[in-house]
C-alpha cells in the first residue's frame, strides 16, 4: 500500500495512550447514575468514582448526577456532555430482563442514543449500563467474577479522552509517526 494513501496515526508516538493507566489529571468528569436497582448502581458509581480519583482526578472535578431510570440517562448525560468544562461522561445503570422484551428495547435505545451523542460531540460518553438476566449477574459485574463495569467505564472514558486529545493535537510532520512502518506498507512479492 502506498504510504501517501495509507497515513495512519500511530498511538505509540510521544502521545502514547495507556489504557491500563488512564490519566484524569486536569480533567472534569460527570457520572450519571440510574436510580433503578440502587444496590447495583451504587456499587457501579463507587467503582467509577474510585477509578477517577486513582487516575489522578480531583474530587472537585467530579460531578455525580442521578437519573430516575436508564432511559433518562440520555437526556441528563447530554446536558452534562454539552458543558464545555466536562471532558468525559460515564453513564451507569442496570437493566434486568423481565417477562417481556421491554429490556431489549430500552437497552438498545439508550446505547444508540449515547453513541450518537458521543459521536456528535466528539466527547467520550461511556456506556456503563449492565444488561443482565438477574441481579446475581449484575453483582458479578460490580467487583465480582466478571470485573467492575463502573471502574472499567471510567477508565475507558478517560482513555478515549486522551485518544481524542491526541487526534486534535496531531499535525503532519510534527514528529509523531504519521506514516506506517515499512513492515506495514510492504507488498507481498509477486509469484
Amino acid at each position: 500500500m502506498d504510504a501517501t494513501y495509507d497515513r495512519r496515526f500511530d498511538m505509540r508516538s510521544d502521545s502514547t495512550i495507556q489504557h491500563d493507566r488512564p490519566d484524569a489529571a486536569n480533567r472534569c468528569a460527570a457520572i450519571v447514575v440510574s436510580r433503578y436497582h440502587t444496590e447495583i448502581t451504587d456499587l457501579l458509581e463507587e467503582g467509577a468514582r474510585k477509578a477517577f480519583l486513582e487516575a489522578g482526578g480531583s474530587a472537585d472535578h467530579l460531578a455525580i448526577a442521578d437519573a430516575p431510570g436508564a432511559f433518562e440517562l440520555v437526556a441528563i448525560a447530554s446536558a452534562w456532555a454539552r458543558r464545555p468544562e466536562i471532558d468525559v461522561v460515564v453513564t451507569l445503570g442496570c437493566i434486568v430482563t423481565g417477562e417481556t422484551r421491554h429490556d431489549r428495547y430500552l437497552a438498545a435505545a439508550v446505547a444508540e442514543s449515547l453513541a450518537n451523542l458521543s459521536s456528535e460531540l466528539s466527547k467520550p460518553i461511556a456506556f456503563g449500563v449492565l444488561t443482565v438476566s438477574d441481579l446475581d449477574q449484575a453483582r458479578a459485574r460490580c467487583g465480582g467474577a466478571h470485573g467492575h463495569k463502573g471502574r472499567e467505564s471510567m477508565q475507558a472514558a478517560l482513555a478515549a479522552a486522551s485518544a481524542i486529545d491526541a487526534a486534535r493535537r496531531w499535525r503532519p510532520n510534527s514528529g509523531s509517526r504519521s506514516a506506517p512502518s515499512a513492515a506495514a506498507t510492504a507488498r507481498p512479492s509477486s509469484p
